[in-house]
Protein backbone atom coordinates (compact mmCIF):
# COMPACT_ATOMS: atom_id res chain seq x y z
CA UNK A 1 0.00 0.00 0.00
CA UNK A 2 1.16 3.54 -1.27
CA UNK A 3 0.89 6.56 1.37
CA UNK A 4 1.82 10.13 0.79
CA UNK A 5 3.62 12.06 3.55
CA UNK A 6 0.82 13.81 4.74
CA UNK A 7 -1.37 11.19 5.31
CA UNK A 8 0.61 9.30 7.73
CA UNK A 9 -0.86 11.07 10.64
CA UNK A 10 -4.40 10.18 9.88
CA UNK A 11 -2.81 6.79 9.29
CA UNK A 12 -1.27 5.93 12.27
CA UNK A 13 -4.58 7.02 13.73
CA UNK A 14 -6.26 4.35 12.90
CA UNK A 15 -4.02 1.80 13.90
CA UNK A 16 0.22 1.02 13.24
CA UNK A 17 1.25 -1.71 10.88
CA UNK A 18 4.11 -3.98 11.04
CA UNK A 19 6.17 -2.65 7.80
CA UNK A 20 6.89 0.76 6.74
CA UNK A 21 9.12 1.61 3.69
CA UNK A 22 10.35 4.83 3.72
CA UNK A 23 11.94 6.28 0.02
CA UNK A 24 12.83 9.68 -1.27
CA UNK A 25 15.10 12.83 -1.78
CA UNK A 26 15.15 14.28 1.53
CA UNK A 27 16.23 12.38 4.39
CA UNK A 28 15.38 15.10 6.74
CA UNK A 29 11.36 13.87 5.91
CA UNK A 30 12.31 10.35 5.91
CA UNK A 31 13.76 10.77 9.63
CA UNK A 32 11.01 12.61 10.69
CA UNK A 33 8.88 10.39 9.27
CA UNK A 34 10.81 7.62 10.72
CA UNK A 35 10.97 9.42 14.28
CA UNK A 36 6.86 9.30 14.08
CA UNK A 37 6.90 5.76 14.12
CA UNK A 38 9.20 5.13 16.26
CA UNK A 39 7.17 7.26 19.12
CA UNK A 40 3.89 5.74 17.87
CA UNK A 41 5.48 2.12 18.43
CA UNK A 42 7.09 3.04 21.97
CA UNK A 43 3.67 4.44 23.02
CA UNK A 44 2.38 0.61 21.83
CA UNK A 45 4.89 -1.20 24.06
CA UNK A 46 7.73 -1.40 20.97
CA UNK A 47 10.60 -1.20 23.48
CA UNK A 48 13.35 -2.77 21.97
CA UNK A 49 15.16 -1.56 18.34
CA UNK A 50 18.11 -3.02 16.14
CA UNK A 51 19.48 -1.15 13.22
CA UNK A 52 20.92 -2.57 10.51
CA UNK A 53 22.91 -0.94 7.81
CA UNK A 54 23.32 -2.68 4.55
CA UNK A 55 26.68 -1.45 2.78
CA UNK A 56 29.16 -3.24 1.45
CA UNK A 57 28.73 -6.63 -0.79
CA UNK A 58 29.82 -8.89 2.14
CA UNK A 59 26.96 -7.60 4.47
CA UNK A 60 25.32 -10.09 6.90
CA UNK A 61 21.90 -10.55 5.66
CA UNK A 62 21.37 -13.53 7.65
CA UNK A 63 21.75 -11.36 10.45
CA UNK A 64 18.51 -9.55 9.86
CA UNK A 65 16.50 -12.46 9.13
CA UNK A 66 17.37 -13.93 12.74
CA UNK A 67 17.09 -10.92 14.45
CA UNK A 68 13.14 -10.57 12.96
CA UNK A 69 12.44 -14.25 13.65
CA UNK A 70 13.92 -14.40 17.27
CA UNK A 71 12.31 -13.20 20.60
CA UNK A 72 13.93 -10.88 22.35
CA UNK A 73 15.05 -11.29 26.00
CA UNK A 74 14.07 -8.12 27.07
CA UNK A 75 10.92 -7.12 25.38
CA UNK A 76 7.70 -8.51 23.91
CA UNK A 77 7.89 -5.94 21.14
CA UNK A 78 10.49 -5.04 18.77
CA UNK A 79 11.34 -2.79 15.76
CA UNK A 80 13.71 -3.46 13.55
CA UNK A 81 15.32 -1.04 11.19
CA UNK A 82 17.15 -1.73 8.13
CA UNK A 83 18.69 1.26 6.68
CA UNK A 84 19.85 0.51 2.88
CA UNK A 85 21.85 3.86 1.77
CA UNK A 86 22.45 3.07 -1.81
CA UNK A 87 19.09 1.36 -2.62
CA UNK A 88 20.68 -1.53 -3.91
CA UNK A 89 20.46 -4.43 -1.74
CA UNK A 90 22.06 -7.14 -4.08
CA UNK A 91 20.66 -10.29 -4.48
CA UNK A 92 21.07 -11.62 -1.55
CA UNK A 93 19.24 -8.67 -0.02
CA UNK A 94 16.69 -8.55 -2.66
CA UNK A 95 15.68 -12.31 -1.07
CA UNK A 96 16.21 -11.01 2.48
CA UNK A 97 14.16 -7.70 1.81
CA UNK A 98 11.18 -10.21 -0.19
CA UNK A 99 11.11 -12.85 2.82
CA UNK A 100 11.20 -10.03 5.65
CA UNK A 101 8.25 -8.18 4.06
CA UNK A 102 6.24 -11.69 3.45
CA UNK A 103 6.45 -12.35 6.78
CA UNK A 104 4.74 -9.21 8.00
CA UNK A 105 2.18 -10.09 5.67
CA UNK A 106 1.54 -13.51 7.43
CA UNK A 107 1.84 -11.36 10.52
CA UNK A 108 -0.55 -9.06 9.58
CA UNK A 109 -3.39 -11.16 9.48
CA UNK A 110 -2.68 -12.94 12.35
CA UNK A 111 -5.35 -12.30 15.38
CA UNK A 112 -3.14 -11.83 18.48
CA UNK A 113 -0.99 -9.01 16.40
CA UNK A 114 2.47 -8.34 15.06
CA UNK A 115 5.30 -8.52 18.00
CA UNK A 116 7.67 -6.83 15.48
CA UNK A 117 7.66 -3.63 13.38
CA UNK A 118 9.89 -3.30 10.08
CA UNK A 119 11.43 0.03 9.12
CA UNK A 120 13.14 -0.19 5.88
CA UNK A 121 14.84 3.57 5.10
CA UNK A 122 16.30 3.87 1.49
CA UNK A 123 17.36 6.95 -0.89
CA UNK A 124 15.18 7.89 -4.43
CA UNK A 125 15.13 5.14 -6.26
CA UNK A 126 15.39 4.71 -9.81
CA UNK A 127 12.49 3.60 -12.08
CA UNK A 128 13.97 0.52 -12.59
CA UNK A 129 14.44 -0.15 -8.62
CA UNK A 130 11.17 0.74 -7.64
CA UNK A 131 9.65 -1.38 -10.75
CA UNK A 132 11.97 -4.55 -8.43
CA UNK A 133 10.37 -7.50 -7.14
CA UNK A 134 11.76 -7.08 -3.94
CA UNK A 135 10.72 -3.49 -3.40
CA UNK A 136 6.90 -4.38 -5.22
CA UNK A 137 6.99 -6.76 -2.14
CA UNK A 138 7.34 -4.19 0.08
CA UNK A 139 4.82 -1.90 -1.34
CA UNK A 140 1.94 -4.95 -0.94
CA UNK A 141 2.61 -6.20 2.31
CA UNK A 142 3.16 -2.88 3.90
CA UNK A 143 2.59 0.58 3.51
CA UNK A 144 5.32 2.28 1.37
CA UNK A 145 5.75 6.63 1.69
CA UNK A 146 7.90 7.98 -0.81
CA UNK A 147 9.23 11.83 0.14
CA UNK A 148 9.76 14.43 -2.71
CA UNK A 149 12.38 16.73 -2.70
CA UNK A 150 10.70 20.24 -1.79
CA UNK A 151 11.17 22.21 -5.02
CA UNK A 152 11.76 26.36 -4.97
CA UNK A 153 8.33 27.17 -5.97
CA UNK A 154 6.81 25.35 -2.41
CA UNK A 155 9.80 26.32 -0.22
CA UNK A 156 8.34 29.62 1.21
CA UNK A 157 5.27 27.49 2.31
CA UNK A 158 7.27 24.73 3.75
CA UNK A 159 9.44 27.36 5.96
CA UNK A 160 6.00 29.43 6.78
CA UNK A 161 3.98 25.86 8.07
CA UNK A 162 7.60 25.01 10.13
CA UNK A 163 7.45 28.45 11.83
CA UNK A 164 3.93 27.96 12.82
CA UNK A 165 4.43 25.09 14.63
CA UNK A 166 6.69 26.66 16.93
CA UNK A 167 4.64 29.76 17.57
CA UNK A 168 6.10 31.89 14.62
CA UNK A 169 4.86 33.67 11.43
CA UNK A 170 5.78 36.15 8.96
CA UNK A 171 4.16 39.63 8.77
CA UNK A 172 1.21 40.21 6.43
CA UNK A 173 1.02 41.06 2.95
CA UNK A 174 4.00 41.60 0.84
CA UNK A 175 6.45 42.26 3.26
CA UNK A 176 5.86 38.22 4.51
CA UNK A 177 6.33 37.42 1.03
CA UNK A 178 9.44 38.90 0.62
CA UNK A 179 10.72 37.65 4.17
CA UNK A 180 9.74 33.77 3.18
CA UNK A 181 11.25 34.70 -0.36
CA UNK A 182 14.38 36.09 1.37
CA UNK A 183 14.48 33.03 3.89
CA UNK A 184 13.69 30.22 0.42
CA UNK A 185 16.55 31.53 -1.74
CA UNK A 186 19.34 31.51 1.83
CA UNK A 187 18.48 27.88 1.77
CA UNK A 188 17.56 26.48 -1.16
CA UNK A 189 18.20 23.08 -1.73
CA UNK A 190 19.44 22.02 1.65
CA UNK A 191 15.98 21.01 3.52
CA UNK A 192 18.18 20.07 6.28
CA UNK A 193 19.94 23.36 6.85
CA UNK A 194 16.68 25.06 6.60
CA UNK A 195 15.29 23.35 9.63
CA UNK A 196 17.82 24.26 11.58
CA UNK A 197 17.90 27.95 10.89
CA UNK A 198 14.18 27.94 11.68
CA UNK A 199 14.67 26.75 15.29
CA UNK A 200 18.14 28.90 15.47
CA UNK A 201 15.13 31.63 15.04
CA UNK A 202 12.69 30.32 17.91
CA UNK A 203 15.99 30.25 19.75
CA UNK A 204 16.83 33.96 18.72
CA UNK A 205 13.64 35.13 18.61
CA UNK A 206 11.42 33.46 20.95
CA UNK A 207 7.37 33.71 20.42
CA UNK A 208 5.94 36.05 22.89
CA UNK A 209 2.54 37.52 23.39
CA UNK A 210 4.02 41.44 22.67
CA UNK A 211 4.78 40.56 19.29
CA UNK A 212 2.15 37.34 18.78
CA UNK A 213 5.71 35.47 17.39
CA UNK A 214 5.75 37.81 13.99
CA UNK A 215 8.96 37.89 12.19
CA UNK A 216 10.14 41.06 10.70
CA UNK A 217 12.60 40.97 7.50
CA UNK A 218 15.29 42.30 9.30
CA UNK A 219 15.14 39.97 11.87
CA UNK A 220 15.21 37.00 9.30
CA UNK A 221 18.13 38.80 7.28
CA UNK A 222 20.00 39.29 10.71
CA UNK A 223 20.16 35.40 11.59
CA UNK A 224 19.79 33.04 8.40
CA UNK A 225 22.54 31.87 7.33
CA UNK A 226 23.34 31.70 3.35
CA UNK A 227 23.41 27.33 3.60
CA UNK A 228 21.53 26.96 -0.07
CA UNK A 229 23.07 24.16 -1.85
CA UNK A 230 22.67 24.27 -5.82
CA UNK A 231 22.53 21.20 -7.88
CA UNK A 232 23.64 21.89 -11.38
CA UNK A 233 20.84 19.62 -13.00
CA UNK A 234 18.25 21.88 -11.35
CA UNK A 235 19.76 25.39 -13.23
CA UNK A 236 17.88 24.28 -16.28
CA UNK A 237 14.37 24.82 -13.71
CA UNK A 238 15.65 28.55 -13.45
CA UNK A 239 17.10 29.10 -16.80
CA UNK A 240 13.84 27.62 -18.75
CA UNK A 241 11.70 29.55 -16.01
CA UNK A 242 13.18 32.75 -17.60
CA UNK A 243 14.49 33.50 -14.28
CA UNK A 244 17.64 35.30 -13.95
CA UNK A 245 18.67 36.19 -11.02
CA UNK A 246 17.74 32.75 -9.64
CA UNK A 247 20.19 31.55 -12.25
CA UNK A 248 22.43 34.17 -11.57
CA UNK A 249 22.89 32.96 -7.93
CA UNK A 250 22.61 29.20 -8.69
CA UNK A 251 25.88 29.98 -11.16
CA UNK A 252 27.58 31.38 -8.24
CA UNK A 253 26.83 28.99 -5.97
CA UNK A 254 27.41 26.45 -7.97
CA UNK A 255 31.00 28.22 -8.53
CA UNK A 256 31.68 28.68 -5.14
CA UNK A 257 31.17 25.20 -4.40
CA UNK A 258 34.24 24.14 -7.06
CA UNK A 259 31.53 22.67 -9.59
CA UNK A 260 33.42 21.75 -12.80
CA UNK A 261 32.74 24.56 -15.76
CA UNK A 262 32.78 21.64 -18.27
CA UNK A 263 29.62 20.41 -16.40
CA UNK A 264 27.80 23.26 -16.46
CA UNK A 265 27.91 24.15 -19.84
CA UNK A 266 27.02 20.64 -20.50
CA UNK A 267 23.80 21.25 -18.56
CA UNK A 268 22.58 24.62 -20.26
CA UNK A 269 24.06 23.18 -23.58
CA UNK A 270 22.43 20.20 -23.76
CA UNK A 271 18.61 21.51 -22.95
CA UNK A 272 19.20 24.46 -25.59
CA UNK A 273 20.50 20.64 -28.41
CA UNK A 274 17.28 19.14 -26.70
CA UNK A 275 15.14 21.99 -27.60
CA UNK A 276 16.20 22.36 -31.26
CA UNK A 277 15.95 18.71 -31.82
CA UNK A 278 11.99 19.00 -30.23
CA UNK A 279 11.74 22.14 -32.47
CA UNK A 280 12.60 20.30 -35.19
CA UNK A 281 10.38 17.33 -34.97
CA UNK A 282 7.49 19.33 -34.23
CA UNK A 283 8.63 21.36 -37.59
CA UNK A 284 8.74 17.44 -39.42
CA UNK A 285 5.23 16.81 -37.93
CA UNK A 286 5.31 15.59 -34.73
CA UNK A 287 3.38 16.34 -32.15
CA UNK A 288 4.97 17.92 -29.26
CA UNK A 289 4.19 15.09 -26.53
CA UNK A 290 5.64 12.57 -28.62
CA UNK A 291 8.72 14.76 -29.96
CA UNK A 292 9.20 14.72 -26.16
CA UNK A 293 9.54 11.36 -25.05
CA UNK A 294 11.43 10.42 -28.00
CA UNK A 295 13.59 13.24 -27.21
CA UNK A 296 13.85 11.97 -23.23
CA UNK A 297 11.91 14.76 -21.58
CA UNK A 298 9.58 14.22 -19.13
CA UNK A 299 8.99 15.14 -15.82
CA UNK A 300 9.24 18.97 -14.36
CA UNK A 301 11.66 19.59 -17.51
CA UNK A 302 8.62 18.43 -19.99
CA UNK A 303 6.31 21.04 -18.43
CA UNK A 304 8.99 23.97 -19.05
CA UNK A 305 9.44 22.58 -22.07
CA UNK A 306 5.91 22.67 -23.37
CA UNK A 307 5.62 26.11 -22.04
CA UNK A 308 8.81 27.75 -23.90
CA UNK A 309 9.04 26.03 -27.30
CA UNK A 310 5.66 27.80 -28.39
CA UNK A 311 7.27 30.90 -28.58
CA UNK A 312 10.74 29.90 -29.50
CA UNK A 313 12.07 29.82 -33.47
CA UNK A 314 14.57 27.82 -34.82
CA UNK A 315 16.14 30.87 -35.62
CA UNK A 316 17.15 31.32 -31.93
CA UNK A 317 17.29 28.38 -30.95
CA UNK A 318 20.17 28.32 -33.98
CA UNK A 319 21.82 31.25 -31.76
CA UNK A 320 21.48 30.00 -28.85
CA UNK A 321 23.67 26.93 -29.86
CA UNK A 322 26.11 28.97 -31.78
CA UNK A 323 26.42 30.84 -28.11
CA UNK A 324 26.73 27.49 -26.36
CA UNK A 325 29.55 26.41 -28.81
CA UNK A 326 31.47 29.43 -28.01
CA UNK A 327 31.08 29.43 -24.60
CA UNK A 328 32.52 25.21 -24.78
CA UNK A 329 35.79 26.80 -26.23
CA UNK A 330 35.67 29.34 -23.23
CA UNK A 331 35.55 26.52 -20.63
CA UNK A 332 38.24 24.97 -22.12
CA UNK A 333 40.86 27.91 -22.10
CA UNK A 334 40.26 29.63 -25.66
CA UNK A 335 39.47 32.93 -26.39
CA UNK A 336 36.17 34.38 -28.14
CA UNK A 337 35.51 37.47 -29.67
CA UNK A 338 33.17 39.59 -27.80
CA UNK A 339 32.84 37.33 -24.86
CA UNK A 340 34.39 37.18 -21.20
CA UNK A 341 37.78 35.47 -20.82
CA UNK A 342 36.44 33.86 -17.79
CA UNK A 343 34.63 30.73 -17.86
CA UNK A 344 32.21 31.15 -15.32
CA UNK A 345 31.32 34.74 -16.98
CA UNK A 346 30.01 33.21 -19.90
CA UNK A 347 28.27 30.49 -18.57
CA UNK A 348 26.48 33.43 -16.97
CA UNK A 349 26.27 35.39 -20.44
CA UNK A 350 24.78 31.93 -21.81
CA UNK A 351 21.93 31.72 -18.76
CA UNK A 352 20.88 34.69 -18.94
CA UNK A 353 20.72 34.99 -23.03
CA UNK A 354 18.45 31.61 -22.68
CA UNK A 355 16.29 33.54 -19.77
CA UNK A 356 15.57 36.12 -22.05
CA UNK A 357 14.27 34.01 -24.83
CA UNK A 358 12.32 31.86 -22.15
CA UNK A 359 10.75 35.25 -20.73
CA UNK A 360 9.78 36.11 -23.88
CA UNK A 361 5.89 37.20 -24.08
CA UNK A 362 4.37 34.25 -26.51
CA UNK A 363 5.01 35.18 -30.15
CA UNK A 364 2.89 36.63 -31.69
CA UNK A 365 1.77 39.37 -29.40
CA UNK A 366 3.94 41.80 -31.33
CA UNK A 367 6.25 42.61 -27.53
CA UNK A 368 9.89 42.34 -27.76
CA UNK A 369 11.01 39.64 -26.01
CA UNK A 370 12.53 40.53 -22.28
CA UNK A 371 16.22 41.43 -21.97
CA UNK A 372 18.03 40.20 -18.87
CA UNK A 373 19.91 42.42 -16.66
CA UNK A 374 22.75 40.05 -16.29
CA UNK A 375 23.52 40.16 -19.60
CA UNK A 376 24.11 43.81 -19.94
CA UNK A 377 26.27 43.64 -16.83
CA UNK A 378 29.05 41.32 -17.80
CA UNK A 379 31.48 42.37 -20.32
CA UNK A 380 33.82 40.69 -22.51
Amino acid sequence: MQITAPQLTPHLQRGLKNLYTLHGDEPLLVQEAADQLRATARAQGFTERSVHIAQGARFDWSAVLASGSEMSLFADKQIIEIRVPSGKPGKEGSVALQHLAERAGREASDAAGASTLTLVLLPRLDGATSKSAWFETLERCGVAIKFDAIDRRNLPQWIAQRLQLQGQRVAAGEEGQRTLAFFADRVEGNLLAAHQEIQKLALLHPPAAADGGVLGFAQVESAVLNVARYDVFKLAEAVLGGQPLRAARMLDGLQAEGEAEVLVHWALSEDIRSLKRVKAAMAAGRPMPMALRENRVWGAKEKLYERVLPQLSQAVLSDLLAAAHQVDGIVKGLKQPDWPASGWQALHRLAAMVCAQCAAPLAGTGKAPLRSPIAVKIGP
